[in-house]
């Protein structure tokens, strides 16, 4: 079974302060145990040479008969037996043991050939000292873990703010504000070393800038050719309407009317995407609405997208009405596109389904491309020789957007494109809009 971590446990910072700590408390193991085994081995040396002075002295005094110091004797109770033997053997040796509850450092040599002569040095003071140097390393070393690791906290996670500070700018950037900068303070002061955090933001600002160049300059071409087709394409209708009857003259008036829908599209589109789109809020009933559109489609004899012709008309069922506050003419235009599409690439029946703020829009043709369900509706790509110039799903997209509501695009198990616009609960903000807009 695999161990769920929590979301913060995979963030730069919780690595960082995991990377600190396990270094710091490597550091302060390796410098405890030096400091350990150096203040051991001193306390033990010195207690050692006082043990084997006095062995000296009171070999000495042995040999001459004369009286033994206190803590010398010999073959003493409580002589390690391991020393011992080394002493019997004719050799000096030196142990730490417990005599009498308390820590000794014993000394031992060889008396007369049978028996040991030891001395008895206390050692509690020596293991008392290392016992304290012990506590004292443990307690600095959890002190110092504790400073480093807050000092690098907030170091880590200065850079860690100004990092998320940077994604949420590439995230507005993604969401289509393309006035979003980073403007780190840091990364316009020249003076100062750069780092790559700085290195990241520049970059981001530099490439928002020159995308945002590149599409208000395409959105500008877009209208301009649009709004300088208009008056030609106007003349050139009224020429058409002129004509003689028969099937030349229809051919080009179709032509004709081709040209001022992809004309009036391209218009729409530059107004969607300079966003200053106002709304006309009502309140409106869903299913009537839909009936209403699919009447005036069927009545018209021609879908809302790009003039195609409707030669079936769609089934309404309204599971759950709902009465929202909306836009109606965006609301009709985006529905409208949606049944002229699926008519138009789809195959009967049609199918509008109204449940609650949910309204969905289904054929039972061969269903959506792949790239449209997985990146949405492009301008000017149709499948397989479609007809069509791909205008009119973008723009139930982009007035969906400026309903508030969501429209996606998938394709049903059994067959068929589905496409569901979600209304939203409350109407969209209509006060941050500009008053001068369109």
């Amino acid at each position: 079974m695999r161990l769920a971590l929590p979301s913060w446990a995979g963030t730069l910072a919780a690595k960082a302060a995991a990377f600190i700590t396990v270094m710091c408390c490597a550091l302060a193991a390796l410098l405890g145990v030096l400091v350990h085994v150096s203040v051991t081995n001193q306390t033990v040396g010195e207690a050692r040479d006082l043990a084997l002075s006095r062995l000296t002295d009171a070999t000495t005094a042995f040999e001459a008969g004369d009286t033994l110091e206190r803590g010398a004797s010999v073959d003493p109770a409580g002589l390690p037996k391991s020393l011992r033997t080394l002493a019997v053997a004719g050799e000096r040796g030196t142990m730490v043991a417990d005599h009498r509850g308390r820590p000794t450092m014993w000394a031992a040599g060889p008396a007369d050939g049978e028996r040991a002569l030891a001395v008895a040095v206390d050692y509690s003071q020596s293991a008392r000292t290392i016992e304290a140097l012990d506590t004292a390393i443990l307690w600095s070393s959890a002190l110092a873990i504790g400073a480093t690791l807050l000092v690098g906290a907030l170091a880590v996670t200065r850079v860690t703010r100004r990092l998320h500070a940077t994604a949420q700018v590439a995230r507005r950037i993604t969401a289509g504000d393309l006035d979003a900068r980073v403007d780190d303070p840091r990364a316009k002061d020249w003076g100062r070393p750069q780092d790559e955090v700085g290195a990241v933001a520049v970059a981001l600002d530099s490439m928002a800038s020159s995308l945002q160049g590149k599409l208000l300059s395409e959105q500008r071409f877009t209208a301009d050719v649009a709004h300088e087709l208009r008056t030609p394409l106007t003349g050139l209708h009224a020429a058409a309407e002129l004509l003689p009857p028969g099937r030349p003259t229809e051919l080009v008036r179709d032509r004709v009317a081709a040209l001022r829908t992809l004309t009036e599209d391209l218009l729409e589109i530059s107004r969607l995407d300079t966003g200053r789109e106002r709304l006309e809020l009502d309140a409106e009933e869903l299913g009537a609405l839909a009936v209403r559109v699919v009447r005036t489609a069927e009545a018209s004899g021609a879908s809302g997208a790009a003039g195609a012709c409707v030669t079936t008309g769609a089934e309404v069922r309204v599971a759950r009405d709902a009465r929202v506050e909306t836009d109606r003419r965006r609301l009709e235009r985006v529905l409208g596109n949606l049944l002229a599409n699926a008519h138009r690439h789809g195959r009967s029946p049609v199918e509008l389904t109204v449940d609650g703020p949910v309204v969905t829009v289904r054929d039972h043709g061969d269903g959506y491309p792949e790239y449209l369900v997985t990146h949405g509706p492009q301008r000017f790509r149709t499948e397989g020789g479609a007809k069509g110039h791909g205008l009119g799903l973008t723009i139930a997209v982009g007035q969906a957007e400026v309903l508030g509501a969501r429209l996606t695009f998938t394709n049903a198990p059994d067959g068929g494109a589905v496409a569901t616009l979600t209304l939203p609960q409350t109407p969209p903000a209509t006060s941050a809009l500009p008053d001068g807009a369109a």
